[in-house]
């Protein structure tokens, strides 16, 4: 039996859940997981199900089975096979740790995604890269040659049909044009001493003064550095007897699991776009199958 996911965006009245769960029990599917949140500030409402079509009707017919409904609500709403794996393109510059992380989780299947490709400004990992038989992209980045090199990023991404972009510590900032083009379909990752500890060394900085909570968030990319949606966040506890060297490990564990949280959560289509905020649904059932991330 096939299985979906079913998302749903629209504001806030009677009768939606009702509507819908009575449309896909008509066409022959059982719901095996519902989540929903009505935001009282905006009057939106939100609504991710996750169902199996008993009887065989394939996902146009479903489909075409929901468009009255969803035309008599305004919804915004997408029907996703469950099978169908995300296209994701990965970048990186010089720090390994996020992109060595999702390349573990992506090959013991904990992370079910298609990875097209790796993009980066160094050949640091390009050996890695090429042993995992991933095709990996070498863009180099100058101020004189952004605009060509975005370009032939841009390339990569219509020639991979990459569906996400996920900045696994790449340290270049993409341009408004990149940024808009691809609005919620790139991810990133940084620690979370913004805007207390900027620029160079933030672990640092932290240490330096004293912090007892070292923490990270991966939110999507907007035309606002490091100010986009946040998806999902993370700390750990700092003491006294820890070193500056220790911040940087422990920061990058941070960093690898919070990122992977994040990917996760976008590829299983429980992330929901609420104006400067989101919405992340819990996982449904089964959808850690090979291990469960930190």
């Amino acid at each position: 039996m096939k299985s979906y996911v079913l998302t749903i965006t629209c504001q806030s009245t009677r009768g939606i859940v009702a509507a819908v769960t009575g449309c896909l029990a008509g066409l022959g599917c059982n719901i095996i997981d519902s989540s929903q949140f009505d935001d009282l500030e905006t009057g939106l409402f939100f609504m991710r199900l996750t169902f199996i079509s008993e009887e065989k009707a394939d996902q146009a017919a479903i489909e075409k089975g929901l468009a009255p409904v969803a035309e008599t609500f305004a919804m915004t709403w997408q029907v996703h096979d469950s099978e169908e794996r995300m296209k994701v393109l990965l970048m990186v510059s010089r720090f390994g740790h996020c992109l060595n992380d999702l390349l573990y989780r992506w090959k013991i299947g904990a992370l079910p995604i298609d990875i097209v490709g790796v993009v980066s400004n160094h050949f640091d990992y390009q050996k890695v890269i090429v042993n995992h038989d991933i095709p990996f992209y070498h863009i180099k980045v100058t101020r004189e040659n952004k605009p060509q090199a975005e370009a032939r990023l841009m390339e990569v991404v219509e020639q991979s049909g990459a569906d996400l972009i996920v900045l696994a510590r790449y340290m270049q900032v993409l341009s408004d044009a990149v940024c808009k083009k691809m609005s919620g379909r790139i991810i990133n990752i940084h620690h979370s001493f913004l805007p207390s500890f900027k620029g160079a060394n933030p672990y640092k900085q932290a240490y330096e003064r004293g912090v007892k909570l070292i923490g990270a968030t991966a939110h999507y990319v907007t035309e606002d550095l490091d100010e986009g949606p946040i998806i999902e966040q993370d700390v750990a506890r700092i003491t006294h007897a820890q070193s500056g060297d220790d911040y940087v490990s422990i920061g990058r564990d941070v960093e690898s699991q919070v990122l992977a949280r994040a990917v996760h959560a976008h590829i299983h289509h429980r992330v929901f776009m609420n104006g400067n905020k989101t919405i992340v649904f819990p996982p449904s059932p089964g959808s850690y199958k090979s291990e469960r991330m930190g």
